[in-house]
């Protein structure tokens, strides 16, 4: 899927943590739209991409000179009290358009030289990768979240085929927990697996997040409904697989190879 790209000159931008994000004082989006256009995004409905006339995932838009802006924010914010920020909450931080763009490391440099009180990184791109450095200079102030659904390409090609490939992501969380870089990984949302997932997350971390498109979507599950992704699930004969239970499959076995207190179901795997 080809993506168009364009530049915007923000004037903020940190936002208000609200609803999912409540925990947070501030959500952070180094861009808007995303590339990845996974098939369950319900991005694609809210304001953001619903007023836009391109398909959601063939645009991207670049926020220039970003990190000026979040110098004299986050300087701000701070002055009020406690500052936690989600990044990110409506799109990806490490678009493929970032290796050459370099917006969200420069986020990163700004909130190396002033850091916030915490920072949470959710991607499914290996990319994050590159900006280790960074990140160990956040130290405890930091945790990279890293998407990963399943263990089985076959279902990641079908459901989000321009998202990155599941063995990058995995090796990705590696090479961040071996680097010393806070992590969990999260299997959200929860999508066909195989019988060794717990195992094979629980060799790569000692945290783990679950979610699915009924506690995670923002509306109890009506936004992914409209997107037609219960067909999808019919349609593969994966019926058993999509439902408000459904998640208990992976959630149940991997609370068996955790220890206590290390799998975090939905809203309180991603809290500060």
């Amino acid at each position: 899927m080809k993506t168009s790209y364009f530049y915007k000159n923000p004037k903020t931008i940190l936002n208000k943590g609200t609803g999912f994000l409540s925990d947070y004082s501030h959500s952070l989006n180094p861009y808007t739209g995303c590339s990845f256009g996974c098939s369950y995004c319900y991005v694609r409905q809210m304001p953001v991409a619903a007023f836009r006339k391109e398909e959601w995932g063939t645009w991207v838009d670049i926020k220039k000179e970003a990190a000026d802006v979040l110098r004299k924010e986050l300087a701000r914010a701070k002055r009020k009290g406690k500052v936690t920020i989600f990044m990110s909450s409506s799109t990806d931080p490490y678009q493929p358009v970032e290796y050459k763009e370099r917006v969200t490391r420069s986020l990163l440099e700004a909130m190396a030289d002033d850091p916030p009180d915490f920072l949470f990184v959710q991607t499914r791109s290996p990319l994050v990768r590159r900006d280790i450095d960074l990140l160990l200079q956040l130290k405890d102030k930091v945790r990279v979240s890293m998407t990963v659904e399943t263990d089985r390409e076959d279902m990641r090609k079908i459901f989000t085929p321009d998202a990155p490939p599941i063995p990058a992501r995995l090796k990705t969380l590696q090479l961040l927990a071996d680097a010393g870089v806070p992590v969990q990984a999260t299997v959200a949302p929860v999508l066909p697996s195989s019988e060794h997932f717990p195992e094979l997350l629980k060799s790569l971390v000692d945290r783990v997040c679950v979610d699915d498109y009924f506690m995670g979507d923002g509306s109890g599950g009506k936004r992914t409904r409209q997107l037609g992704i219960q067909s999808m699930y019919e349609k593969l004969g994966l019926g058993e697989w999509y439902g408000p239970t459904a998640y208990r499959k992976v959630y149940d076995e991997l609370r068996k190879v955790f220890p206590e207190g290390r799998v975090y179901l939905s809203q309180e795997g991603f809290a500060p």
